[in-house]
């Protein structure tokens, strides 16, 4: 068990305020695997101060001299890899294979990115008579879930570090135990002190304290689409930016004519990540009605592949399961055909959810509107390409989605009518340099490559 009894502030551990702890449980056994101090709005302050103690001299450094630090973090993340895999899969349960090819790397990847943009970024420009420096917005309070919790914390901090700023990070509860990887990290690689600075503790104590303090100039949250609303309202109070990554319910559109195959294989494959724990899954698969009931049977011969332990993983926590299943169950009270799966646990210990593929799904059913966060697919059949469309903009989220066609031009023409932040082509390639963020209630801002770092920046013009 890995125990940790302070907080990393101003470049040193520092003993928590109070006595309370968290406790991280593996959700692949029910073991505990760690311990953490949980911190209070007392931790939240002194991280703040320290942080507003660095920011003159960060922001002052050169953008050549950051994007080496940055650079020396990245590489410390590199050599750790094994170490962060083997830990993400503690608290988190991911099978360990997912952990080193998407938990440990991507990380890794996203600081690389943001080392060289912060090395070739404008931060100054002329337009006409003016001089336009694009300066670091402050203090950042970095509020990271759970689902992701070393790409999370990356895609926030690095790009914060970039642009000049310092950062107070407040990890989710159930993964506390990466962030602390992190912290260590970020001392390794000779970060100046109080430029990063990390508090655990519980959301509704350490993660307020942090959205509401008046020495933080920006938060960035990821999570819930009602935590996000929330936290944006006690931001506003005060004036303050930020930028939030909410939740999803995006769609997966196989236009006719498309690779039926290919299409329900990378579809299937994308909502089963992570089980089923991504905010951007594409967990409504739209097909046109006269291929639907041969998508269904490829969904389900390819959902058949996922085998709770093995290639699928548990949800994080016992409340997430019962969250999941409730919804499994939501589905079949509202008339909808479960195909394979269903709300019984298909292991005894852990905190498994079975695979599940809902068939004769309608864009009014709550399964096809609510985001259930867990390894549920649902397929909806549309009639013609303007009730796809109608169907794919028919919630609340506007996160991600795919389109598939069969030829690029066709699926291009259909997403540029979609309600939705990133959409993939015929199976695009992920590309850590393109923006990532929402419509609608999935979110305000942008993450990662340059549009990331730019939110981060603020505007100042001098007249010549």
């Amino acid at each position: 068990m890995k125990a940790h009894d302070g907080m990393y502030i101003g470049g040193e551990w520092r003993p928590a305020h109070g006595r309370d702890t968290i406790t991280v449980v593996n959700p692949a056994d029910e073991r505990v695997v760690g311990q953490v101090p949980a911190g209070d709005a007392g931790d939240v302050d002194d991280a703040v101060r320290a942080a507003r103690a660095a920011l003159p001299g960060w922001a002052a450094t050169p953008p050549a001299e950051r994007a080496a630090r940055i650079a020396a973090l990245r590489d410390v993340l590199a050599a750790r890899q094994d170490e962060i895999a083997e830990t993400v899969t503690a608290e988190l349960g991911s099978p360990l294979p997912f952990s080193r090819s998407v938990h440990a790397a991507l990380p890794v990847a996203v600081a690389g990115s943001y080392a060289e943009l912060a090395a070739s970024h404008t931060f100054e420009e002329t337009l006409g008579n003016s001089t336009v420096l694009h300066e670091p917005v402050g203090v950042v309070g970095a509020i990271t879930p759970w689902n992701y919790p070393l790409h999370q914390i990356v895609a926030k901090v690095a790009p914060a570090l970039a642009a000049g700023c310092a950062v107070v990070l407040k990890p989710a509860e159930d993964t506390p135990l990466t962030a602390q990887l992190f912290a260590e990290a970020v001392h390794e690689a000779g970060l100046p002190a109080g430029v990063f600075n990390l508090v655990t503790g519980l959301g509704p104590v350490a993660g307020q304290a942090l959205a509401e303090h008046e020495g933080v100039d920006l938060v960035s949250f990821t999570g819930s689409t009602a935590v996000g609303a929330r936290i944006g309202a006690v931001a506003s109070a005060a004036v303050k930016r930020v930028a939030l990554e909410l939740g999803g319910k995006s769609a997966n559109v196989i236009l006719p004519g498309a690779d039926l195959a290919r299409a329900v294989h990378v579809g299937v494959a994308n909502v089963m990540a992570n089980s089923g724990q991504t905010c951007s899954a594409w967990t409504r698969m739209l097909v046109d009605a006269e291929r639907y009931e041969e998508a269904v049977a490829l969904a389900a011969a390819a959902l058949a592949k996922y085998v709770p332990g093995e290639r699928i993983g548990p949800v994080v926590s016992a409340k997430q399961r019962a969250r999941v299943r409730g919804y499994i169950e939501k589905g079949v009270e509202e008339g909808a055909r479960l195909v394979v799966g269903g709300p019984e646990a298909p292991l005894e210990r852990g905190y498994y959810v079975s695979p599940t593929l809902f068939a004769d799904v309608t864009p009014d059913m709550t399964i096809a509107q609510e985001e259930i966060f867990g390894p549920v697919l649902c397929v909806l059949r549309y009639e013609g390409v303007e009730d796809a469309l109608r169907i794919a903009n028919g919630t609340v989220y506007g996160l991600a989605g795919a389109v598939w066609a069969a030829d690029d031009a066709e699926a291009v023409a259909f997403a540029r009518r979609m309600d939705t932040g990133q959409v993939d082509i015929n199976g695009g390639r992920f590309n850590p340099l393109a923006p990532f963020g929402g419509y609608k209630r999935s979110g305000v801002g942008r993450e990662l490559g340059p549009h990331g770092l730019a939110e981060y920046l603020q505007t100042k013009s001098l007249q010549l």
